[in-house]
């Protein structure tokens, strides 16, 4: 048996400029985190005499004995590209549901992949994983998401990615002092909307729009060093980290009228009101996570003005996507 754990990601700023119809034209960049949150893939090798060749476990069971029958198409996908014509059990589990912003599918993919190269018995490098769950979920199945989350799942740790014309991916670690990127992540709440969506078809309406909104998706990209440097400074005006949080929802917002609501819009002025500096909604938007930075000395307020949202805890990750176990016994 093979189990990979593949962390979920927060993204700060430049979502969307990893997109291929604005990269092909100007570099698109992220600043994002990978965070202590987890989906866990198991796979393992079955008796020659099973019933079913495949079976696979997530929100249903599936028993199928040719890869073209199974419905779960990351799955689907994966089994085809590796060529795995022997019987073979596929399990997952995820700290966070699905649909909430924090890059589950893509997390998701680079687990199963990282998982079926250690059943091949083949070593991986970050990047290889990254550009082949991009691959799949991008051109295999023609979902409209961009490649952060491919990325910040395979190398975790807070990082500034840079996509570029030719499909290549710049990978830069944001150098921080240690006491203040702890800071940071104390500052920082996060709660659930309660409301999950699908990212392809709310992105793909932002994809429609991307010529227009070009300029705007420049300015979310060019946030990207004022916040390395907060992490770096230690000017201690940590507060610019909310600001530029802040004013780059503002932007997205603009974008389309389906990436916030007046629900989420009503629960963003009412932390804000109670003391946070800024703050954004994860991922595509429509619903999922919302993300507040604020001095800890509002945090009470906060929580007490979205007392009917759930807030989970969280923490920076350094590791990405790992085998955490590893069994190679055959019968």
């Amino acid at each position: 048996m093979i189990i990979s754990r593949t962390p979920l990601r927060i993204s700060f700023v430049g979502g969307g400029t990893d997109i291929k119809k604005f990269y092909l034209h100007s570099k698109g960049a992220v600043l994002n985190t990978s965070i202590d949150k987890y989906i866990y893939v198991a796979v393992k090798r079955q008796l020659d005499f099973v019933d079913f060749k495949y079976r696979i476990n997530w929100s249903k069971t599936e028993f199928r004995n040719t890869i073209d029958e199974i419905e779960h198409p990351i799955v689907r996908e994966a089994l085809k590209l590796f060529n795995i014509d022997f019987p073979v059990e596929i399990t997952t589990f995820a700290d966070v549901p699905a649909g909430t912003g924090l890059g589950s599918s893509s997390t998701f993919t680079v687990g199963l992949l990282h998982a079926l190269y250690a059943l091949k018995g083949q070593m991986v490098t970050k990047s290889e994983l990254a550009k082949m769950a991009a691959h799949i979920e991008i051109n295999i199945l023609k979902r409209n998401i961009g490649k952060q989350d491919h990325y910040a799942a395979s190398y975790g740790n807070l990082n500034v990615f840079t996509f570029h014309a030719d499909e290549t991916v710049t990978v830069e670690p944001v150098f921080y002092q240690p006491e203040i990127k702890n800071e940071i992540e104390s500052r920082l709440l996060l709660f659930f909307t309660k409301k999950e969506r699908d990212a392809s078809k709310i992105l793909r309406k932002q994809v429609d729009r991307i010529d227009e909104k070009f300029n705007t998706l420049t300015k979310m990209r060019d946030y990207i060093p004022s916040l390395s440097q907060v992490f770096s400074s230690g000017n201690n005006n940590l507060n610019e980290f909310g600001k530029i949080l802040h004013e780059s929802w503002i932007l997205k917002k603009s974008i389309t009228n389906e990436i916030s609501s007046e629900e989420i819009d009503d629960y963003y002025q009412r932390a804000i009101d109670a003391g946070a500096v800024g703050g954004k909604l994860l991922g595509a938007g429509g619903g999922g996570f919302l993300l507040f930075y604020a001095e800890k000395i509002f945090h009470d307020n906060i929580r007490e003005a979205l007392k009917d949202l759930v807030e989970m805890k969280f923490k920076f990750e350094d590791a990405g996507t790992r085998i955490t176990y590893y069994d190679q016994r055959q019968f």
